[in-house]
C-alpha cells in the first residue's frame, strides 16, 4: 500500500519510463531511463521513493490519499499507517512459513566480516604448492615437446 506502487506490485520509478517527451506526466525526458542508469541507481531511486512517496504523480491513488492525510495530519490519522503494519506482519508471517528469515534491527541486516587472522609465520612470496624439484628437471618432458618449434607446424 504505497502511493507509487500499483496494486499489482509494479513500481512507478520515473527512470524506468522510456525517454520520451510525455507532457502529460509531469517528468522531464531527463529523469527518465537512459543508458547510464545501473542497478545502483535504480536501487537508489526505490530507497528514495520508498522514504519520501511522490504524491503528484501516484500509481495508487488511494493510497496517495491516505498518506497525505497520515502526513499532514503529522501522525495522528492512523488509516494508512494501520494498513502498512497489517502488510508488514502478513509478510513477516509469509517469510516464516517459507523459512525466511526477515531482519528487524540495523545489526541484523549489516554483514559483519572479519579481517583475517595475520600470518605471522608466512612468506607472501613463497608458493607451497611449488616443488623446488620441478625447476631442476624432475619431469621435464611434461610440459613441453622439444621437437615442437612453437610456429604451429607440424
Amino acid at each position: 500500500w504505497h502511493p507509487n506502487i500499483y496494486e499489482n506490485g509494479d513500481v512507478c520509478i520515473s527512470i524506468l519510463h522510456p525517454p520520451v517527451d510525455d507532457p502529460q506526466s509531469g517528468e522531464l525526458p531527463s529523469e527518465r531511463w537512459n543508458p547510464t542508469q545501473n542497478v545502483r541507481t535504480i536501487l537508489l531511486s526505490v530507497i528514495s521513493l520508498l522514504n519520501e512517496p511522490n504524491t503528484f504523480s501516484p500509481a495508487n491513488v488511494d493510497a496517495s490519499v491516505m498518506y497525505r492525510k497520515w502526513r499532514d495530519s503529522k501522525g495522528k490519522d492512523r488509516e494508512y499507517v494501520e494498513i502498512i503494519r497489517k502488510q508488514v506482519l502478513a509478510t513477516k508471517a509469509d517469510a516464516e512459513r517459507d523459512g525466511v528469515k526477515v531482519p528487524t534491527t540495523l545489526a541484523e541486516y549489516c554483514v559483519r566480516t572479519r579481517a583475517p587472522p595475520p600470518d605471522e609465520g608466512s612468506d607472501l612470496f613463497y608458493d607451497y604448492y611449488y616443488e623446488d624439484d620441478d625447476v631442476e628437471g624432475g619431469d621435464g618432458d611434461c610440459c613441453y615437446d622439444e621437437d615442437d618449434s612453437g610456429n604451429e607446424e607440424s
